[in-house]
């Protein structure tokens, strides 16, 4: 415990969309401790090690990550730095002060070959260097913890700040005169609200170690999102006119990086554990896009 009877709480990549979510949903009788990349950089073990000894944290919600998909393919080094070795300093150091660590990872784990949801315990197989370095971090965070951390694969996430697709489609649908959106590629949009108080669910299962996946509820291709996002932001008043989406083959939108075609996750499992119901991704659309309406 730190701060006398307080449990702390340290989240690293704080100033991520996931991070500022996770500030603003913290319980009461929590206190926090956010760590953006100059607050400290994961790939150095030595100031993972210190800060955690400084701050005898009580769990560790892993955020950091290097998520640049199309990057990685030419910065495999940088990827590898962050997503593996940074995320083996934050476990260590994690265990050597009896922290619960809880580890953010992605659905990019998989080949998008299956076309079912992805369970938990079924075999990943990465494309590309992203998904790999992120499979590797997953596997040091269980190795150095004696298999007691908890990896929570999520995907498609975006929020109300940061940068994410419902972001730019709001900003494109508002400059153009038409957006070309990629349409054979399936997955699950989770808001980062919705994702963040999951983890803090799984922070108050002292139970709960191993693989786990969630996202919000439904299916989507990337072309039925932006759809989405331009019929609830005409609703709302955020955009002030309509204009045509496209629907694109993945081959008309050449990118360095492979993506899973279907990297819809199973997440059954989790909300039984953790007891969360499931919210369809299009009503934590609406809600998120109210709140910007709102703000």
């Amino acid at each position: 415990m730190s701060g006398g009877a307080e449990p702390t709480a340290l989240i690293t990549g704080a100033r991520g969309q996931l991070g500022i979510e996770l500030q603003a949903t913290a319980p009461d009788g929590w206190r926090v401790v956010a760590c953006g990349s100059e607050e400290l950089d994961v790939t150095r073990s030595e100031a993972v090690h210190a800060l955690l000894e400084r701050e005898r944290p009580a769990v560790v919600f892993h955020g950091a990550a290097y998520t640049a998909v199309d990057a990685a393919e030419d910065e495999p080094e940088r990827a590898e730095a962050v997503n593996v070795r940074g995320t083996a300093h934050v476990a260590s150091a994690a265990r050597r002060v009896a922290a619960r660590l809880i580890h953010v990872s992605t659905d990019f784990v998989f080949d998008g070959g299956q076309g079912h949801p992805y369970g938990a315990d079924d075999r990943p197989e990465p494309l590309g260097v992203y998904g790999r370095t992120k499979l590797a971090g997953e596997r040091e965070a269980l190795r150095l913890t004696d298999g007691e951390a908890v990896v929570v694969r999520t995907a498609w996430v975006y929020a109300a700040r940061g940068r994410n697709f419902v972001r730019t489609m709001l900003r494109l649908m508002g400059e153009r005169d038409g957006v070309g959106v990629v349409s054979d590629q399936v997955g699950t949009p989770t808001w980062a609200r919705s994702l963040a108080g999951a983890l803090w669910a799984a922070a108050g299962r002292s139970g709960l170690r191993g693989i786990h996946h969630w996202t919000d509820s439904g299916v989507a291709s990337w072309y039925d999102f932006a759809v989405a996002i331009q019929e609830e932001a005409l609703g709302l008043g955020l955009l002030a006119r309509a204009v045509p989406v496209r629907p694109l083959r993945t081959g008309e939108y050449p990118s360095r990086a492979r993506r899973p075609p279907y990297s819809v996750l199973d997440t059954s499992a989790t909300r039984l554990a953790l007891d969360l119901p499931a919210v369809h991704w299009r009503v934590n659309l609406r809600t998120m896009l109210r709140g910007l309406a709102d703000a």
